[in-house]
């Protein structure tokens, strides 16, 4: 008995959140633009070729997979087989790819990708949801000016903490002191 209400719960459960786990079909940037420019640097990604965000600029990718997003900044290596599940990209700041020149370049790069996501681990570690998107927002804006920022979708900064959407509205909207 017990046993056949858990599985009528888990299947419950199942059919409850998957098609909220497909939030990236309808992309809209909050200025209301699709992300159709993103697609050569899908392109790219899909390629299997291995590029190197420029780390001379104050610019980056937020890299959509199924369930979460990556964010890959100046110095970080994107592409090869690394990122073929890739979905979708959000371009921030002026984009500028380069392709490695040395073996060792790409090493670094792939380490500098590394940092970005330990950057990213250490802030989803706090159990508090809204907490971790007060952290992440207050990191783009001391890297990025504030209207870059502003113009990133909610479930940007959601997939990159493991929030839902709604969550990163709230705290973008009223700050992370509401309930």
């Amino acid at each position: 008995m017990d046993s056949e209400k858990l599985q009528r719960y888990q299947t419950t459960m199942v059919s409850t959140y998957y098609p909220d786990t497909s939030c990236l079909d309808d992309f809209v940037m909050l200025d209301g633009t699709e992300q159709s420019h993103s697609s050569d640097v899908l392109t790219l990604l899909h390629s299997g070729e291995v590029f190197i965000v420029n780390s001379r600029r104050r610019n980056g990718l937020i890299l959509f997979k199924r369930y979460h997003a990556e964010f890959a900044g100046p110095g970080a290596a994107i592409g090869g087989d690394y990122d073929c599940d890739c979905q979708k990209v959000i371009p921030i700041g002026n984009l500028s790819l380069l392709s490695p020149e040395s073996y060792e370049e790409r090493q670094k790069a792939y380490l500098i990708r590394r940092q970005w996501i330990r950057l990213i681990k250490q802030i989803t570690e706090n159990p508090v949801p809204q907490q971790r998107v007060q952290k992440i927002l207050d990191q783009f804006e001391q890297y990025f000016p504030p209207t870059t920022v502003a113009d990133l979708p909610d479930v940007a900064f959601a997939l990159l903490v493991g929030v839902l959407p709604q969550t990163a509205g709230m705290v973008r909207r009223w700050g992370s002191e509401t309930e």
